[in-house]
């Protein structure tokens, strides 16, 4: 045998043994796999295959990882789409919003980018990967409170966001009570004060400009009670 058979051979049988998970890492979606036939993948970028790595850990488990941990990393994905989406919803609020929504708007602004960073820092120490964007459900709401305007905007925007609230906080008491990891648990309790207070700051900005909110779910009322201080 020739040495170009040689060469051909042993190329042919490396790439026989190649794992196939390799060739499932290739995003189809990316410059590099638009440019090549039909059925013919690209080469998959070392930054995409890490990304798709990561994603999968969080999503299967780490080797010795416990159930509550994983739940964990799904409360900060959920945690942190969310606290997207009540920033950009604030942003929006902020410039269509009448006089008292604006004043919420902006404090909504600045709390729920503290609230995200402090979620980002304690995922970060826990090895867990962020969406960066917020759910395809709320940027539907997104979409739809950027087609309104003025009394109609003020209206679902505060109704929104107080249920928002609501079902985050509940989420939030749940995660706080079970929490694998101390400073996570230190985090969900810190935003779980700030969401109390802008429970109040709603309802304020509510009855200024003459809406009205629907009353707090009994079962959240219940299972939701802020603790004294």
């Amino acid at each position: 045998m020739n040495i170009r058979c040689m060469r051909i051979a042993v190329v042919g049988a490396a790439i026989g043994v190649l794992p196939l998970s390799l060739t499932a890492q290739v995003d189809p979606n990316s410059a590099a796999g638009a440019s090549q036939p039909t059925g013919q993948p690209g080469p998959a970028s070392p930054v995409g295959q890490a990304a798709q790595q990561s994603s999968m850990r969080d999503s299967l488990g780490a080797p010795g990882e416990t159930g509550q941990q994983m739940v964990d990393k799904q409360f900060l994905r959920t945690a942190v789409e969310t606290g997207i989406a009540d920033v950009k919803m604030a942003e929006l609020a902020a410039q269509k919003g009448g006089p008292d929504v604006k004043t919420l708007a902006q404090q909504m602004i600045e709390d729920h980018t503290a609230v995200n960073k402090d979620l980002g820092d304690a995922a970060d120490a826990i090895g867990v990967m962020l969406p960066k964007k917020m759910s395809k459900d709320e940027q539907a709401e997104y979409e739809k409170l950027n087609g309104l305007s003025d009394k109609d905007f003020d209206t679902e925007y505060l109704t929104y966001i107080l249920k928002a609230h609501w079902q985050t906080l509940h989420s939030f008491y749940m995660e706080a009570s079970a929490a694998s990891n101390a400073d996570l648990q230190t985090q969900v309790t810190k935003a779980m004060m700030t969401m109390h207070q802008h429970l109040g700051l709603i309802t304020k900005a509510a009855t200024a400009e003459g809406i009205t909110l629907p009353p707090h779910p009994p079962r959240f009322a219940a299972t939701t009670t802020p603790a004294k201080q």
